[in-house]
Order: structure tokens, then C-alpha cells, then sequence
């Protein structure tokens, strides 16, 4: 059972993208599911959560009015929609599912993680 990131790619500051995350189980409602970034030298930082019914969402500051997480659970999917991209938003991403878990900043708090895919902003 996995967790298959896509979406990333070479963008220009300002521009967008959508990142995907499929999950290949059947218990994918179950999941709080998350997006974190890690940037090379950096440790892994919290960028976005949704709970299992997509009731509820929170972000990180610093991506607060510029990403959007939402998901299909009809899909087994989870999105994060990334607006207005800056430089410093150049990381891989990576999904994560929580077992009903809270949405949580903390990267140990999740259980099952995606291979993670390039995100790369050019100023």
C-alpha cells in the first residue's frame, strides 16, 4: 500500500502548480492527510493538512493564501494547489497520511509517507 506523489516540475516565480498525491490502499478516508517540503540542508517542514473528511485544513504561515490542500476520497487523493510560487518554495514534496490524526505540524506523527516529488521555482 502507497503513497504516489506527482505534480512537480521547473516553474517561474509567480506561476502554479498542482501537485497529486494517490493513495493505492482502501483505507484512505481514515487518513488526516498532509503535504511537508524538505529543501537540500533542511529538515523536513509541515506545509498543509486536511482532515479525513476534508472538513478541515490548516498551513504553514509561510504558505498561508498561496496553497491550497483539498482531496477526493472518491479518488483516493489528496492535492495541493501552489499559487503565486516563490523561490523559496524550491523543495521536494512529500504526502503523508495520519490515522485520524489531528493535522498535526509534526513530520513524526505520521505514519505512512510518499516518495516525494521536485518542486523548483526560478526567480
Amino acid at each position: 500500500v502507497q503513497l504516489q506523489a506527482s505534480g512537480g516540475g521547473l516553474v517561474q516565480a509567480g506561476g502554479s502548480l498542482r501537485l497529486s498525491c494517490a493513495d493505492s490502499g482502501r483505507t484512505f478516508s481514515r487518513y488526516t492527510m498532509a503535504w511537508f517540503r524538505q529543501a537540500p540542508g533542511n529538515e523536513r517542514k509541515f506545509v498543509a493538512a486536511v482532515s479525513w473528511s476534508g472538513g478541515r485544513s490548516n498551513y504553514a504561515d509561510s504558505v498561508k493564501g498561496r496553497f491550497t490542500i483539498s482531496r477526493d476520497n472518491a479518488k483516493n487523493s489528496v492535492y495541493l494547489q501552489l499559487n503565486r510560487l516563490k523561490p523559496e518554495d524550491t523543495a521536494v514534496y512529500y504526502c503523508a497520511g495520519d490515522y485520524y490524526g489531528p493535522g498535526t505540524v509534526a513530520a513524526g506523527a505520521y505514519e505512512r509517507w510518499g516518495q516525494g516529488t521536485l518542486v523548483t521555482v526560478s526567480s
